[in-house]
C-alpha cells in the first residue's frame, strides 16, 4: 500500500463497510419533508430521465463501433425494462437526494486498505449526484464500484447487510436497472476524463479500459439468470447461520434470514442482540407467518432473477416444502443443505455463544431440546435434492462453496 492509501485508510474520517451500510440505513429510513424532492413525477420518470441523459453523453463520447453497438443493446435493454418494471418504479415513492448531498463523503476503506477515495464511488459534483433519485441507487453506486475493483465478496457482504436491515427486498426487482444506470455514469464519468486536443496513447488506453470494465459489468448485469434457490436447514448451534452467510459473500445471492423476518414481522430490529417483545414471537402463529414471509419474498426475489438463500431452523416438511415450492413451481433448481453437528457439539456451541455474549444458557439449551424433538427427519422426495454437511469436519466453508458453486454453475464475477 502507498502512502497515500495508508493516509486515507487510517484517517479518522475514514469510513469501514459496516459503518457506511449502517449510515445508509439510517439515512434512508429518516428523509424528511423540506428535502428537495423532484416533484409528483415519481422515480420511474426521474429513473427514465436518468437513462435518456447518460445515453445521451455516451452516445456523442463512444466511438468504437462495438462500443455503440454494445451501448445501444443496453438501451433497447433499459427502455424495455422500464416499461416491464412502471408497477413496481411506481411503487417505490418520491425520489429523494442522495446520500452525499450536503456531506463530507469520506474515503471507504477494509481492515486499513484503501477501496475506494469516495465512499460511494460518486463524487459531490457529478452530474448523477445531483440528481434525485430512488435511494436504491445509493446502494447500487457502492455495490458498482466495488465490482469494478473485483472486490466482489464484499459487495456481496454489502448488499446482505443492507437488506437484512432494511428489509427493502422489493429493491431486488429494480436493482439490475439502477445497477446498470449507475455502470453507464460510471462508463460516462471516464469518458469525461478526456481534456480537449489530442490526448496520450496511454492516457487514452486507460480511459478506455475504466469505460470498458463499466460496460461489461453492465452487460453481466442485464443478462437474466435462472435463480437457484438454497434452503438452509439445521438447528441452534449448528453453525447453519454462519456458513450460509459465507455462501452469500462467496456465491453472491440474497439471505432471508428467518430470525430476521420473525422480528421484523414484530417492529423488532433485526440487530437486536435480544427480542425483548411486549408479545411472544416465537408462537405457532408467529412461527406459520414467518415462514410464509420467507415464502413470499423468496419468491419476489426468484422472480427477479435473484439466487435465494433461506437461513431457517426448517423443522418440519411442511415448513421445508412450503419454502421448496416457491423454486420448484417457477421450475427453478432447489437445493437444501442439512448443516448437522452431534448433540454433544451443539451444547458446547451454544454455551460458548451465552458466554461469549454474556447471557445465561439454558434457555437457548431448552430451545435446542425442543428443536430435537420436534424436527421431522427429510422425505425421499426431500432426498433428492439434500446435502448434508457435517459442521464438525474442517474447511466446512469451502467444501460447501465448491459443492453449491459446482451444482448450480454459479462464478459471479459481477452482480
Amino acid at each position: 500500500m502507498d502512502a497515500t492509501s495508508v493516509q486515507h485508510a487510517t484517517s479518522p474520517s475514514a469510513m469501514d463497510l459496516n459503518e457506511l451500510i449502517d449510515s445508509l440505513v439510517a439515512s434512508h429510513r429518516s428523509f424528511v419533508d423540506d428535502l428537495p424532492y423532484v416533484g409528483a413525477s415519481g422515480c420511474l420518470a426521474a429513473t427514465r430521465s436518468l437513462v435518456e441523459e447518460e445515453v445521451r453523453v455516451l452516445e456523442e463520447r463512444l466511438s468504437g463501433e462495438e462500443d455503440c453497438r454494445r451501448l445501444m443493446r443496453l438501451k433497447e435493454w433499459l427502455e424495455q425494462e422500464l416499461v416491464r418494471l412502471e408497477p413496481w418504479l411506481n411503487e417505490r415513492g418520491e425520489p429523494r437526494p442522495s446520500w452525499i448531498v450536503g456531506r463530507q463523503v469520506p474515503p471507504l476503506c477494509d481492515r486499513q486498505r484503501l477501496l475506494m477515495t469516495n465512499a460511494l464511488d460518486l463524487e459531490p459534483s457529478d452530474s448523477m449526484a445531483s440528481r434525485c433519485l430512488d435511494p436504491g441507487f445509493d446502494l447500487v453506486s457502492l455495490l458498482v464500484g466495488l465490482y469494478v475493483r473485483e472486490e466482489t465478496r464484499l459487495a456481496h457482504y454489502a448488499l446482505d447487510r443492507y437488506l437484512r436491515l432494511t428489509g427493502d427486498y422489493s429493491l431486488m426487482r429494480l436493482i439490475s436497472v439502477f445497477a446498470v444506470c449507475r455502470c453507464l455514469a460510471g462508463a460516462r464519468r471516464a469518458l469525461q476524463r478526456i481534456a480537449p486536443g489530442r490526448e496520450p496513447a496511454f492516457l487514452m488506453a486507460e480511459i478506455m479500459m475504466e469505460c470498458r470494465r463499466y460496460l461489461d459489468l453492465a452487460d453481466v448485469v442485464s443478462n437474466f439468470r435462472f435463480p437457484p434457490l438454497i434452503i438452509g436447514v439445521g438447528m441452534s448451534g449448528s453453525g447453519k447461520s454462519h456458513f450460509m452467510a459465507e455462501i452469500v459473500e462467496r456465491l453472491g445471492a440474497v439471505r432471508l434470514s428467518s430470525n430476521a423476518e420473525r422480528r421484523r414481522l414484530f417492529g423488532i430490529d433485526p440487530q437486536a442482540v435480544a427480542a425483548d417483545a411486549a408479545v411472544d414471537i416465537f408462537t405457532p402463529e408467529a412461527t406459520d407467518r414467518t415462514y410464509q414471509r420467507l415464502a413470499s419474498l423468496a419468491g419476489l426475489l426468484l422472480n427477479a432473477g435473484i439466487p435465494t438463500c433461506i437461513d431457517a431452523t426448517c423443522l418440519t416438511r411442511a415448513q421445508r416444502q412450503l419454502l421448496r415450492q416457491q423454486g420448484e413451481a417457477r421450475g427453478l433448481p432447489v437445493l437444501i443443505v442439512s448443516f448437522e453437528a452431534d448433540e454433544e457439539t451443539l451444547k458446547a456451541r451454544i454455551v460458548k455463544r451465552a458466554v461469549r455474549n454474556g447471557v445465561d444458557s439454558s434457555e437457548s439449551l431448552a430451545v435446542l431440546s425442543r428443536q430435537m424433538e420436534s424436527f421431522e427427519s427429510f422425505s425421499p422426495e426431500e432426498g433428492r435434492n439434500l446435502l448434508r454437511i457435517d459442521t464438525t469436519e474442517e474447511h466446512v466453508g469451502d467444501t460447501l462453496a465448491l459443492l453449491v458453486e459446482k451444482r448450480f454453475n454459479l462464478s459471479y464475477s459481477g452482480s
